[in-house]
């Protein structure tokens, strides 16, 4: 497993499909995940911290959570099948919960947990892009990160090529 930071939800272009897209941590890999358009708004939010008058659905959960005393500890993105990517919220406890990848992320952002990827599903979808000047600052400070102009660019230039068939 690998410790994944969120870098941000984007759209796809020309379809405009939203994306979460996640780097290994230390790394140079990419891991995109085409999620609804209500999870990519629920990771948005959740990354700029806005908190709506009334809790969505992730909220939620993070309060049932809360009120419950069950403790998450962390998600796991564990497979890449037929294109489909799976995910399982761990607790303290010892249950894991299977999850679609775009919901645990939501909660994970809300709850302050961590999120990992499994090696054999950043072999098969990582996406390795070129580092970034290494005379740019290095912002890993625990804090959700926004994309550099860097990533940005070297990300929608990959976007520009790739399709959802090429993950299957």
């Amino acid at each position: 497993m690998q410790a994944l930071d969120v870098i941000g939800v984007r759209m796809e272009m020309p379809s405009n499909n939203p994306i979460v897209l996640l780097r290994e941590s230390g790394g140079v890999r990419y891991l995109p995940i085409w999620v609804g358009a209500v999870e990519a708004t629920a990771i948005a939010f959740a990354q700029q911290g806005v908190v709506p008058p009334r809790p969505m659905t992730h909220d939620l959960l993070k309060d049932v959570l809360e009120a419950t005393g069950a403790t998450l500890v962390e998600i796991r993105i564990t497979a890449l099948e037929d294109g489909v990517f799976y995910a399982v919220l761990v607790f303290a406890s010892g249950v894991e919960v299977s999850a679609r990848p775009s919901d645990a992320i939501a909660l994970a952002l809300r709850a302050g947990v961590p999120i990992y990827g499994a090696d054999a599903v950043l072999d098969e979808a990582g996406i390795e892009l070129p580092e970034e000047d290494p005379t740019s600052p290095n912002l890993d400070d625990g804090q959700p990160q926004v994309a550099s102009d860097v990533e940005l660019k070297q990300f929608r230039e990959f976007l520009d090529q790739v399709k959802p068939e090429d993950f299957e």
